[in-house]
């Protein structure tokens, strides 16, 4: 598998040949372009510092070792976190003071996988421009390690997970006072990596007493694919009817992306998860929303309800994030279970998410299928074509352009096309070789059958 660098890090599988693989030579000369990088935007520091931290990966720990030891022969000190999640470390390099952090996780991807998320002092994603300057450095191999005397140290703080529940649980619009009081009973698939830490920490601080954790085991052996998709959730919805519980919820293995069951065993519905929350903050705040070009029109139609203007964003955190704070949003992120609450902090974050949803919840005084049922049923098919090596995705998007020129457009990202009612967007990865083929509709079949035309539109060009 290719070792794939972009604005969500550099990510790629374990083994393998340096420079085609996330390989110990790749881990170590983008930790020390990364290294090299923050020591140049903070030159007039005397001693710059790094958050570390990882998912439940199996090679977390060995790829943390060589993270931290590059960093400290750059003279750069490291807090470690070790297990921890994605948006904990993001909020924890503002509340511990650091320069910058980088996370290790692969997100959604298989147990082979896994990535060097590179953040900047606000906790935040670097941006485009960074991320080239970062690169380059690596090509160049332009660093300079420091002599026995200035070696960075390693620092272990394992209290980053209980600050950002603390957070979580004093944030305004949380209501544990409603959410004890609702009583909910939950089933929570974990999917082997760290939400095993985190999720019973923020039950317990939510009030939530009646909790049940499946495939909880630490160990990055996932027990099932770890994107949280219906398909990959079987498990959880059968656990759900037979415990009787209210509903389930869902993590990927850096717990930044999550989506919710019914307690009928279905899906609330991935896209519904940032429609859901969004509701509930509008409902309490005037503002705007965000969301990428690849999510449910079903936010822009609830923003309008509140009085709020949507705006859609390129695919990619940054990419939102960068919207978010030009539009002023109050809420906004991805749909694929990705919620971004500016005011706590930018980045996407299934702790606070779940904290707003369970008061959302609690206080409609409906069951979670009664809510879900006062959203519009609108049908998101999701498909991939794999990529093979040197194919010009440019000249493959012009050619369907061609194909499409009478239909409205947008190039932003890829290529998304209007068809009345009903979209399609093609755009490539930022995470595997693939490109990614979405298509909307207010009937599953007309969502599928677009996608399958698309399919078959590329599959003839290439």
């Amino acid at each position: 598998m290719p070792l794939i660098k972009s604005i969500s890090g550099i990510r790629g599988t374990i083994g393998g040949r340096p420079g085609e693989n996330l390989t110990p030579l790749d881990i170590v000369k983008f930790s020390a372009a990364y290294g090299t990088w923050i020591k140049t935007v903070n030159k007039s520091k005397e001693k710059c510092t790094v958050v570390i931290g990882r998912d439940g990966r199996m090679s977390g720990a060995m790829v943390k070792s060589l993270v931290m030891s590059t960093l400290t022969a750059l003279g750069i000190d490291v807090i470690d976190t070790d297990f921890s999640t994605t948006p904990t470390v993001e909020m924890a390099v503002v509340f511990l003071k650091a320069d910058g952090g980088i996370i290790l996780t692969a997100s959604h991807n298989p147990k082979e996988w896994n990535a060097l998320k590179l953040l900047n002092s606000r906790g935040e994603f670097i941006s485009a421009d960074d991320g080239s300057r970062i690169l380059e450095l690596a090509e160049k191999e332009h660093f300079s390690f420091s002599d026995v005397e200035a070696l960075g140290t390693v620092v272990v703080d394992q209290t980053t997970i209980d600050r950002h529940i603390e957070a979580v649980a004093n944030y305004a619009l949380v209501d544990v006072k409603a959410i004890k009081a609702a009583h909910f009973s939950i089933v929570a698939d974990v999917v082997n990596s760290t939400g095993a830490l985190a999720l019973p920490k923020l039950f317990k601080a939510l009030g939530v007493a009646n909790f049940k954790l499946i495939f909880d085991d630490v160990n990055g052996n996932f027990s099932h694919n770890p994107e949280p998709l219906p398909e990959n959730l079987t498990a959880l919805s059968r656990e759900v009817v037979a415990q009787k519980a209210d509903l389930g919820i869902a993590v990927d293995p850096d717990v930044d992306r999550l989506c919710f069951v019914c307690e009928d065993g279905s899906m609330f519905g991935e896209e519904y998860t940032l429609v859901a929350v969004s509701d509930y903050v509008l409902s309490r705040r005037n503002g705007n929303t965000v969301s990428n070009m690849s999510s449910t029109k079903a936010l822009k139609e609830i923003t309008l309800k509140h009085g709020g203007v949507y705006n859609p964003s390129a695919v990619g955190e940054v990419n939102v994030v960068q919207k978010m704070k030009a539009t002023r949003a109050v809420i906004g992120g991805e749909g694929n279970g990705g919620i971004i609450v500016p005011d706590f902090h930018y980045g996407r974050d299934a702790l606070i998410g779940i904290a707003l949803f369970l008061t959302h919840l609690a206080k409609s005084k409906k069951s979670i299928k009664q809510l879900r049922n006062t959203y519009p049923d609108y049908f998101i098919s999701k498909n991939k074509i794999q990529l093979e090596k040197d194919i010009d995705v440019q000249e493959l998007f012009a050619k369907i352009k061609e194909k499409y020129k009478a239909q409205p457009m947008n190039t932003e990202d890829g290529l998304k096309i209007e068809f009345e009612n009903d979209w399609v967007h093609l755009r490539t990865s930022n995470t595997e070789p693939i490109i990614r083929v979405y298509s909307e509709s207010n009937f599953e079949t007309t969502a599928n059958n677009i996608a399958k035309k698309l399919v078959k539109d590329i599959q003839e060009a290439l």
